[in-house]
């Protein structure tokens, strides 16, 4: 089953759903005071600045992270640049919102951060699941 929680400060809400999260570690290594994976609860809302928690959500690869603003009329987190980045030895990261049509036809609405899959062993096709690691891929 799904596990989506979210935690706020307040100012702003950060939201973690567990089956988009491919454990690179990317939140707890550049924020490891907000982000620590082997506690409970694991992120520590209260631990960082909101500006460099959102900044470090925006770097999530897979999507398991997202953040809103509590302020009411308050749409930040709907704006995110659009790029494109190749992360060594694993999956392509596309930042921004994206239209993904898939191979039956059927298409879905991406926001924020997508993990794509460059090995080819993700059994969450077009996405990654994290099979990189486990596989040792090197590209």
């Amino acid at each position: 089953m799904a596990k989506t929680k979210e935690y706020s400060n307040g100012e702003v809400t950060v939201v973690w759903e567990s089956e988009k999260c491919i454990h690179s570690a990317i939140c707890a290594k550049g924020l490891p005071k907000v982000f620590q994976p082997r506690e409970r609860p694991w992120i520590k809302i209260d631990a960082g600045t909101t500006e460099a928690i959102v900044n470090q959500v925006k770097e999530c690869p897979s999507g398991a992270l997202s953040y809103y603003m509590n302020a009411e009329g308050d749409k930040t987190s709907e704006t995110l640049e659009t790029k494109v980045e190749v992360l060594e030895n694993g999956p392509l990261l596309v930042y921004g919102t994206l239209t993904v049509t898939h191979k039956d036809g059927s298409s879905e609405v991406k926001n924020k951060t997508t993990a794509f899959c460059r090995c080819g062993l993700s059994n969450n096709k077009p996405y990654c699941d994290g099979a990189h690691v486990r596989e040792g891929f090197k590209g």
